[in-house]
């Protein structure tokens, strides 16, 4: 994106990142190093995991932070800070480090998807923009890889930004939606900012706009002889769109040698009208016509069209996606899980809460993932204390965090650590992958874990535990917590 035509974001955070900053401020606390948490609690569909994604944009946010003299002017107007205040935020920048798990990962609820290691006011400032772009990534992303698995190796593209909720949404969603596996998307300036492979052909309108349907369609094929997919619903499907668009082919492709070509159908009984389509297209030769389906799609609609042997090569899904509509918030926290003191020592924090899933795991940590030797498959995550390790030559048991009793032997394994730095001393040390190289990382990890993990409905539960150290440290605050 070209640098002028860029928001400054720095004052996208809520108020109270101001207040607490000046009051850290005004108290002493300006230097005093912090560790936050981003995680989520809740998987979005009740599915098995979710993709993390967003860290790009965080990554360009962190680098630009800066508050202009129009901000400092909003500031004082306000009559809440203090002017010793106002000259700090003149010459801020982000000074601290920041560890993530790169964009693409396969992730689960308690573990860590951003580390943030700063002085208090920069941990605090940095709060809301860093939710909100992993928070909107990773649902999208999430989401889109739920509807790219259910079209079972069939196209899928986003056709969401009509339907997204404002502008931004619409371009960094089909970001992530191509982070989740979609082939394309209709959204053009994704494509110029991000590399989304933008595409499309014709709406309603062309076909009316032309005295007959046949003509249209001709009138298209001319024009665009090698992208040429007629959308055959108009008026009548079967017969009127896919008759005349079979004569449309005969007419103009065929004396050219060109067998690619398509049909979409965007209303109607999408598995019935799509058979009957086949049927008539491979009669009439076209065999290798290809047949899209779009209008209001999601990953069960698109199971079931496939259950009833709907002949479809390629899926349009615009705003179940784009909007994740049957679970529209991803539900990411961003907690204070330590401090730091001059000498170094780190003190764990703890948020307690009578809701057991809102009580924070406390500490500086890593997560680290298990995968079997024998199968190269993902068995388990674990998150430990930042300067403990893993040796994956002995055995470990790790327990189910949703029922303790339930324990699973970890054996002939290997361990990753996922958190990698982004940042260090303020400095970006992270180099981020192209798009695509992002997407083929996603889909080569979501390959990693076992079907029963990645089911719609009922998955099966995917162990994330701590390590004794850890476990024994957040068992301790919650004790000293009820004294």
């Amino acid at each position: 994106m070209k640098t002028e035509e860029k928001l400054n974001m720095t004052m996208l955070c809520d108020f109270y990142e101001l207040t607490m900053g000046n009051g850290y401020f005004q108290n002493g606390y300006k230097d005093r190093i912090t560790y936050f948490d981003v995680f989520f609690r809740r998987v979005p569909d009740g599915g098995g995991f979710a993709i993390a994604a967003g860290l790009e944009q965080l990554i360009d946010y962190i680098e630009n932070l800066h508050f202009t003299e129009e901000d400092i002017a909003y500031l004082r107007g306000r009559n809440l800070f203090s002017e010793e205040f106002l000259a700090y935020l003149k010459d801020f920048r982000f000074t601290g480090d920041i560890y993530a798990v790169p964009e693409g990962t396969p992730v689960f609820p308690r573990e860590p998807l951003v580390v943030v290691r700063a002085p208090a006011i920069e941990a605090q400032l940095i709060e809301t923009f860093t939710l909100l772009t992993i928070n909107h990534q990773s649902l999208i992303a999430t989401k889109a890889n739920r509807i790219v698995r259910a079209a079972k190796g069939r196209v899928v593209l986003e056709f969401g930004s009509r339907r997204a909720q404002g502008a931004d949404a619409a371009i960094v969603g089909a970001r992530s939606a191509y982070i989740g596996g979609v082939n394309g998307t209709a959204c053009t300036i994704s494509d110029q900012l991000y590399g989304v492979p933008a595409g499309g052909t014709m709406a309603h309108a062309w076909v009316q706009m032309f005295d007959t349907e046949y003509e249209a369609f001709k009138t298209y094929c001319q024009i665009y002889p090698t992208n040429a997919t007629l959308l055959v619903d108009t008026y009548n499907t079967l017969k009127s769109g896919v008759p005349n668009a079979i004569r449309a082919f005969n007419e103009v492709l065929k004396p050219l040698g060109i067998t690619k070509c398509g049909i979409r159908l965007d209303s109607g009984d999408i598995a019935y009208l799509s058979r009957e389509a086949r049927k008539m297209l491979d009669e009439a030769g076209w065999e290798s016509c290809q047949i899209s389906a779009s209008n209001s799609l999601d990953e069960y609609l698109i199971r079931d069209l496939l259950l009833q042997d709907a002949k479809i090569d390629m899926f349009g899904v615009g705003e179940r996606m784009i909007t994740s509509r049957s679970e529209p918030v991803f539900g990411g926290v961003y907690k204070l899980v330590a401090v730091e003191d001059d000498q170094g020592n780190i003190t764990p924090k703890i948020k307690v809460s009578e809701n057991i899933e809102k009580i924070t795991i406390p500490h500086f940590k890593k997560v680290y993932r298990f995968f079997g030797n024998d199968t190269g498959k993902a068995i388990a995550d674990y998150i430990t204390l930042h300067d403990e390790t893993v040796d994956d030559s002995h055995d470990l048991v790790i327990f189910d965090p949703h029922a303790t009793w339930k324990k699973k032997t970890v054996y002939d394994f290997n361990a990753q650590e996922l958190l990698v730095p982004i940042f260090l001393n303020g400095k970006r040390v992270y180099e981020c992958p192209t798009l695509q190289e992002i997407q083929d990382y996603c889909r080569e990890q979501v390959d990693k874990f076992w079907d029963e993990i990645k089911r719609f409905d009922n998955p099966q539960t995917y162990y994330v535990d701590l390590s004794d150290k850890l476990w024994q440290i957040q068992q301790d605050l919650l004790h000293a917590s009820n004294n």
